[in-house]
């Protein structure tokens, strides 16, 4: 091989090489985005005050996050009034490039969505996943008189009225909660709102207020400070076994709040499978789901496609509802 071939070989060699390398510097979409996203710190904004059960079980995925986003941290923005509607349109305001993404409640985000002072709709989200869904108790403090669902109709009765129940906001599931009581046990019933879990306990145990709405989460960090009238499943939680359910009291009553993640609706299609995969091996380590045992979190994990299916499913419910109480009208 003369000295004119091996140059032209050698030529050759280096401009193939060289075109390898730009076809991979090139690449675009998700595969490319996964070698690089994220390369700087992600927001997750909280609806409700520190403290609350939103903001422990962030908490809790915050330990695990890092191994699963290139070693990134996950920083807090509390935005924090109306029930979760400030927070929550915070997140469907955010730019979309998946570093600012938001806790959610169900049904909180539909009944708020089809408020007369709606600020978002259920639409405006990209759903990342469903973590945790937490059944509704019907709560007193541990040393009220009143010691069943029966007790507690007699005295709403008695105070015509007047009697108050704590919820975590308007337009939120607690809210509803208890207009479906109002009606199923043919009561009338003051309802207070605070802007996040914490807050309604601390008033409850400091006798601001007679009962309140509260999620099983809250209710298992302080158990012994609480009487329990009734749980709103199926079948008593297996948390809770001395626990009735409403329906085994004779009243038909369900009612849950699910705590998810989600995005603003335009989110980088590439960020998003990687924040949708990211939870998914969150959600499924063991050492994740002791920790959430532990602090009384149901964890109940589900997909972004199957938890955006929950919640645009049950606008068909919720429309009637608001409709019946005129919660739509200004």
């Amino acid at each position: 091989m003369n000295k004119y071939v091996r140059n032209v070989i050698a030529i050759l060699a280096l401009s193939t090489l060289v075109l390898s390398g730009c076809g991979t510097a090139q690449k675009t979409g998700s595969e490319g985005a996964k070698a690089v996203y994220p390369t700087k710190p992600i927001e997750l904004i909280i609806a409700f005050t520190a403290g609350g059960s939103s903001d422990v079980q962030a908490r809790i995925v915050e330990k695990y996050w890092k191994q699963q986003f290139n070693n990134q941290p996950l920083t807090f923005n509390y935005q924090v009034g109306a029930g979760g509607q400030v927070g929550f349109t915070a997140i469907t305001k955010a730019k979309t490039d998946g570093y600012t993404i938001g806790g959610i409640n169900f049904p909180h985000i539909n009944l708020q969505a089809l408020s007369p002072q709606a600020t978002f709709k259920t639409e405006d989200f990209a759903y990342i996943a469903q973590l945790v869904k937490d059944p509704n108790l019907l709560t007193v403090k541990a040393d009220s008189p009143i010691k069943n669902l029966q007790d507690f109709v007699n005295e709403a009765k008695k105070k015509n009225g007047k009697m108050t129940v704590g919820t975590v906001g308007t337009f939120t599931a607690h809210h509803i909660a208890v207009l479906q009581l109002m009606e199923k046990l043919g009561i009338q019933l003051t309802i207070v709102p605070f802007t996040g879990d914490a807050d309604q306990s601390v008033a409850l145990l400091g006798g601001h207020v007679d009962a309140m709405i509260g999620n099983l989460n809250v209710i298992m960090r302080d158990i012994n400070k609480y009487r329990l009238i009734g749980i709103a499943t199926e079948k008593r939680h297996p948390w809770l076994k001395d626990v009735p359910t409403f329906k085994e009291q004779g009243v038909e009553f369900y009612s849950y709040i699910s705590r998810g993640i989600a995005g603003p609706k335009n989110i980088d299609p590439a960020a998003l499978k990687i924040l949708r995969d990211g939870f998914a091996k969150i959600a499924n380590n063991p050492d994740y789901l002791k920790e959430m045992e532990k602090i009384g979190q149901p964890a109940d994990f589900l997909t972004g496609e199957q938890f955006e299916k929950v919640v645009m499913d049950y606008n068909n419910e919720a429309k009637p509802l608001i409709e019946k109480y005129g919660l739509n009208k200004k």
